[in-house]
């Protein structure tokens, strides 16, 4: 697995708080590449996901509470920002990465690496991004870095039934052309059709 430091994952996560600034409330019900959601649906995901990763990291993950999406209001914005910003000193705190933690969604019977968590957290917002981008119609352009370090995780997701499962993270993985930049072979591969 590529090396992620802290600083890398939160130039991603500070992209996405960016573009969550940029939406309206009437925007909450656009669709968006994730199927069957609209914006509110995503960015309750992504707000609650950022909430259990700092709670996991911080030795509360097994809390299921933790990870309840709740459906955003007219503050979305805030709290989505205040979120963010609460993984991303999460992951800063000294030791951190060095941890092991719960990770109910993925499995109740194990805990994992906190590097690796980073590491799953990274991809998840490499492409969140994505969506709540194209669901705004603007651009995404993580930095040349962070796309070699995500690319390598995206190929390393297993592409079996069980992304056709309900619930399952990611669709199934697509063609890749060859030629097909980073982002576009990530999304790819995690079953978006940018």
């Amino acid at each position: 697995m590529p090396t992620i430091t802290p600083e890398l994952h939160a130039s991603v996560v500070r992209a996405t708080i960016d573009l969550v600034a940029r939406a309206t409330v009437a925007d909450l019900t656009r669709p968006t590449p994730c199927t069957g959601w609209d914006l509110g649906d995503l960015l309750a995901h992504m707000t609650v996901q950022h909430l259990g990763f700092a709670a996991a990291v911080e030795g509360h993950g097994p809390d299921l509470a933790r990870w309840k999406p709740v459906r955003p209001g007219a503050d979305f914005s805030d709290r989505y920002t205040e979120a963010a910003e609460t993984v991303l000193q999460a992951f800063a705190a000294p030791d951190a990465l060095d941890r092991e933690v719960h990770l109910p969604e993925l499995s109740t019977d194990r805990t994992f690496p906190a590097r690796m968590a980073l590491a799953f957290h990274l991809v998840d917002y490499v492409v969140h991004g994505w969506d709540v981008a194209t669901t705004l119609s603007r651009p995404f352009s993580p930095p040349a870095e962070v796309l070699a370090t995500t690319l390598p995780i995206a190929r390393s997701v297993p592409n079996g039934p069980e992304r056709l499962a309900p619930g399952a993270a990611f669709a199934p993985a697509h063609p890749i052309t060859p030629g097909t930049d980073p982002l576009t072979e990530i999304l790819l591969l995690l079953g978006r059709r940018p």
